[in-house]
């Protein structure tokens, strides 16, 4: 009889024993580790509370059988969920390391943004000051920053759809987390969505790695993610404090591809500030945009970085005549000079035999010193960039009736970035070379061309200039030697 009653206390306290360590372990943080549905109650067929995306953060409550009784918050909702769609968060001394490694696999795997971002919010909690002041927390502010920027890349596709599937549950769980997006019109007509870029500001304040700077940088300065309607003084700001952030990293620190992507975001950028600045008559000159291109390493040009490379060097060729002198030029016979238009335009007048023989007005920058009539003293070329990042070639072209001037833009399609340049003339007085390059409705084109003089029309073309005979043999000295088209 003893016996029994000596295995009862021992069951009793047993129980209670087991029943506080359960308590002990709840409530608990967890994460939701796939798109699951919340249930009223331990089954599959029981009623639906709510669906849940994969990452948003619940209390663990309670547990029976293969379920989690969960909380959440947001919702002040509960209900159950499979254990297996929960991810418990650990906790304790070890913790912020297990949530580092956990982070770092979530990284690595496209499609788990939303679970990243819940881990990264859960390292920033767990971690110590002096953890998140280290490189420990620059890894996590980095990879939350990187999983916002593959949301908003997935989010701006052409056939995304931001207010239905997985990507809205994606944007919905990241903007639980604080994270800001804003939406742009691109000029291909789809909706640019771009991250606001906090995470990436703080990896910059922190002791993260050279690579990680620079990634935060280049993230914080992406052109695809300026806004097209930004009034002048507007985008004038934006480029200074564009030029600050690209600044705070340290290119002799990175490996050479990265090292490449700096040097060609900041020659981008510097050729906007020198067009801005010449615009509004405050001097404006490109040597710092061409001194940063000329860094650039082409045999360190990855796969990936080919396209950002076009796009920096049409930005910078087309700025590389501001800051130029602005002299009248005499030809002879032919002179050129710059007289001021109506409204702060910019007028080119042709004389010849000092008599006026042609006037065109632009309010874009002219440049004096790009000026090259030909032998025959018939034809004459000017660059004329009336845009950020898009020059026009105008000639002057003498006929029986007298000079008139024709405009060569870069591509027959809306402005946006490119440049037409005076690459030579053909001796003879009837062909000039012209190199073109463009990037219009997504597509990149180079073509190096031989134009008549007479109807405009392209005679042969070519997308590289070793092979025509003609630029072999007729092109100008000065243009083999400085543009940037020939790279």
């Amino acid at each position: 009889m003893r016996r029994y009653a000596l295995m009862a206390v021992a069951a009793t306290l047993a129980a209670v024993f087991i029943t506080q360590a359960q308590a002990a372990d709840f409530p608990r943080a967890g994460l939701v580790s796939q798109d699951s549905p919340l249930r009223g109650a331990p089954r599959d067929t029981a009623s639906l509370q709510a669906q849940l995306g994969r990452g948003e953060a619940l209390e663990i409550r309670a547990e029976r059988g293969d379920h989690w009784q969960v909380w959440d918050y947001r919702r002040e909702r509960g209900g159950w969920l499979r254990k297996s769609q929960v991810l418990v968060l650990p906790r304790g001394d070890g913790a912020s390391a297990e949530l580092l490694s956990q982070l770092r696999l979530a990284r690595q795997q496209w499609g788990t943004e939303g679970l990243g971002l819940g881990l990264a919010a859960a390292y920033v909690q767990a971690a110590t000051p002096a953890e998140l002041a280290g490189p420990g927390g620059a890894e996590a502010l980095d990879a939350m920053g990187t999983f916002a920027e593959r949301i908003a890349d997935r989010a701006s596709l052409p056939n995304a759809k931001l207010g239905e599937g997985q990507l809205a549950a994606q944007m919905d769980v990241a903007a639980r987390y604080g994270l800001k997006f804003q939406q742009f019109d691109s000029e291909d007509g789809r909706v640019q969505v771009c991250y606001e870029g906090e995470a990436f500001r703080r990896v910059l304040a922190v002791a993260a790695a050279p690579e990680q700077r620079a990634r935060a940088a280049l993230a914080l300065t992406r052109p695809d993610c300026l806004d097209p309607h930004a009034t002048v003084r507007d985008a004038e700001a934006r480029d200074q404090w564009r030029q600050q952030v690209l600044a705070q990293v340290d290119a002799a620190t990175l490996a050479p591809h990265w090292k490449n992507r700096l040097l060609m975001r900041r020659a981008s950028v510097a050729a906007s500030q020198a067009f801005s600045l010449a615009r509004r008559g405050a001097g404006g000159e490109a040597t710092a945009a061409l001194g940063e291109l000329a860094g650039v390493v082409p045999t360190e040009l990855t796969e990936d970085d080919q396209a950002a490379y076009a796009d920096a060097a049409m930005r910078v060729n087309a700025a590389r005549w501001l800051g130029s002198s602005a002299v009248p030029r005499d030809f002879g016979a032919v002179q050129l000079a710059l007289q001021p238009g109506a409204d702060g335009e910019h007028c080119v007048v042709l004389k010849e035999a000092g008599q006026l023989a042609a006037r065109r007005c632009s309010f874009g920058q002219v440049a004096l010193a790009s000026a090259s009539l030909n032998r025959e003293g018939r034809a004459l070329a000017l660059a004329v960039q009336p845009l950020d990042g898009w020059r026009e070639l105008w000639l002057f072209l003498k006929d029986k009736t007298g000079w008139r001037v024709e405009v060569l833009p870069p591509a027959a399609a809306q402005p946006g970035l490119g440049v037409a340049e005076f690459a030579g003339w053909v001796p003879g007085g009837a062909q000039m070379l012209v190199a073109r390059e463009s990037r219009a409705d997504g597509k990149y084109r180079r073509s190096f061309e031989v134009l008549s003089l007479t109807t405009l029309a392209v005679e042969r073309q070519s997308a590289e200039p070793a092979l025509m005979g003609a630029f072999q043999r007729w092109s100008d000295a000065a243009w083999r030697a400085g543009s940037p088209i020939r790279r």
